[in-house]
């Protein structure tokens, strides 16, 4: 009886072993929770770490990011970034290295764009520093008068280059977070900056162009001191408010600023061509023309300006010319007005949204110079306006301002609650990382749904509301990794779930502190 007891255990627990080894066993199915949002986190790069994000500290079990969960997903939320997350045709891993793609392309142009713009205006502050310790002409014996129009110049480089410095640290901040969405979103941050320092300059190269004038005259005694003292005036007079308007880098300034830009150094160029044929009806009774030649011919002008025309016969006519796309760039006639380089650079910050296509417009017809400077950017060339990014899709990234469209302006929404701004401000949040930076416009329907509805305070009660879902989610994060979150963690946070919640990461800036 033992014997055939032992043997009916073995013939039963060997049953169990092949039934396991052939799949027949029943499993029992998790239960999952159902949602109408179906959001599909991107697993191919796998979870990441929180130390692997704050440092160098190897990856843990336990301490990964938190991934967007769709319990906490507002239901309403439905539409989708699909290009970025959902599986297509071509699958998910070529979208999104094509994203890391174009964020690449770009952060290498906004270098190169900054690279330029530095350049120009260092070259402006030690041309204007050379005229103030020269000694002669804008600081000679009349030095009194003339100084405090160098200085002018001098102060507005300096604006400049804070908004370049700036710039550069917001550059900085993009390369150092993985979310290509969110590099983007960042150089757009510091584009208006680059814009505004990039009008700047050519601005501050048409004021150096009247200081040069002037401070020839006054070296050779061709013109009367207080005539060229009031031209000089009134050429300050046509340049502050522009200058003033890109330097307080508010929207709608620095974008009629960019408008302006153009007729108004066209305006300059004409002033300082009246100034030279009064100075030359001058000169032609006290037989110094051939000086007031060579003073015109040896200037360090950086625009191209009609006073030079009488002056230079030799040079190829341009009068009728147009504005040509080649090999080597963008051509006038003969002349180069910007390289390849230049316009491929300017393309790739057009096209991801960084800067503005009428601002960059504006800085080609002033390069261009002539006629160009009195056109309109629909003027230009169509070739042209290709070459530097125009297209369906840059065009369809312009919105029509609340006075064109004649509705109220939509409610800009803060990413990281401004309840939370000493929170988010000892993790690196400041300055230029403000914030009051990371703002968004939205309709109305989509703030109030990811708020949890009209009522904010009802809406609160919710699990999903925005602010209360977000801060969650970072003081979770924080608390399992043990020490406060980085900037770049948060900012990879905020991004995924700015995505789930169909948030665009086109960011503007909020009034306040």
């Amino acid at each position: 009886m033992r014997a055939d007891s032992h043997r009916a255990s073995w013939a039963g627990l060997l049953l169990a072993l092949a039934l396991l080894s052939t799949g027949c066993a029943s499993l029992t199915q998790p239960s999952v929770e159902r949602t109408s949002l179906r959001y599909a986190p991107r697993e191919a790069a796998g979870p990441t770490s929180v130390q692997e994000q704050d440092g160098d500290s190897p990856r843990t079990s336990g301490s990964i990011l938190p991934s967007p969960s769709v319990s906490t997903a507002p239901e309403r939320l439905h539409r989708r970034r699909a290009p970025r997350v959902e599986v297509t045709a071509v699958g998910p891993d070529s979208a999104e290295r094509k994203a890391r793609q174009e964020a690449l392309a770009a952060q290498l142009a906004f270098r190169g764009a900054l690279r330029e713009v530095s350049g120009s205006t260092h070259r402006a502050s030690a041309e204007l520093a050379r005229l103030k310790a020269s000694g002669r002409g804008l600081s000679g014996m009349h030095a009194e008068l003339f100084v405090r129009f160098i200085d002018f110049g001098t102060e507005q480089g300096r604006w400049m280059d804070a908004q370049l410095a700036a710039a550069t640290r917001l550059a900085d901040a993009a390369s150092e977070v993985d979310d290509p969405d969110m590099q983007i979103a960042l150089l757009s941050m510091a584009g208006p900056r680059l814009e505004a320092a990039m009008l700047g300059s050519l601005l501050l190269a048409a004021w150096l162009d009247c200081l040069h004038l002037v401070d020839a005259l006054l070296d050779q005694s061709l013109h009367s001191v207080e005539r060229m003292r009031r031209d000089l005036m009134d050429w300050q007079g046509m340049l502050e408010p522009s200058l003033r308007a890109l330097s307080s880098l508010e929207p709608d300034q620095v974008e009629a600023a960019a408008q302006d830009a153009p007729a108004l150094v066209g305006h300059l160029s004409d002033a300082l061509a009246a100034t030279v044929t009064n100075v030359r009806k001058g000169v032609e009774l006290t037989g110094k023309v051939l000086v007031l030649r060579d003073i015109l011919l040896s200037l360090p002008l950086a625009l191209e300006a009609p006073l030079l025309a009488s002056e230079a016969p030799s040079a190829p006519a341009l009068l009728g010319a147009g504005l040509t796309v080649g090999g080597g760039g963008v051509t006038m006639g003969t002349r180069l007005v910007v390289s390849a380089e230049w316009v491929e650079m300017m393309r790739q910050l057009v096209r991801a949204g960084v800067l503005s296509l009428p601002a960059v417009g504006a800085a080609v017809r002033i390069h261009a110079g002539g006629v160009m400077l009195a056109q309109a950017h629909d003027e230009l060339p169509q070739g042209v306006r290709e070459a530097l990014g125009d297209g369906p899709e840059v065009r369809a990234m312009r919105v029509t301002g609340k006075t064109g469209a004649g509705m109220a302006e939509p409610p800009r929404h803060h990413v990281m609650p401004e309840e939370f701004r000493e929170w988010f401000e000892k993790r690196g949040l400041t300055g230029e990382m403000d914030i009051n930076g990371f703002c968004v416009e939205l309709e109305l329907a989509h703030h109030q749904a990811i708020h949890g509805g009209g009522n904010w305070k009802l809406g609160r009660k919710w699990s999903g509301e925005w602010n209360r879902m977000i801060m969650k989610v970072l003081l979770d994060a924080e608390s399992k990794a043990g020490r406060m979150l980085t900037r770049n963690t948060i900012l990879e946070i905020v991004a995924s779930y700015m995505t789930l919640y169909d948030i665009p990461m086109n960011f503007v800036r909020c009034r306040g502190r």
